[in-house]
């Protein structure tokens, strides 16, 4: 019983002090979530782009 009771106030110690230091100076990295490319404004631009190169170039290259 001693043991369990010891067991779970190390675990609170460790909760306890992990919250007051921050994951981020423990060293964990945060990583971004991933941005779906439909979410992307920089890739939905140049998705754009392309497809008005290849309307033009479609226009200009004909014979």
């Amino acid at each position: 019983m001693i043991y369990l009771l010891a067991a779970i106030g190390a675990v609170t110690i460790a909760v306890l002090l992990w919250r007051i230091l921050g994951a981020d100076r423990v060293g964990v990295t945060t990583r971004q979530a991933p941005v779906a490319p439909d979410d992307d404004p920089e890739f939905l631009r140049r998705l754009s782009e392309q497809q008005k190169k290849k309307r033009k170039d479609g226009e200009h290259g004909g014979s």
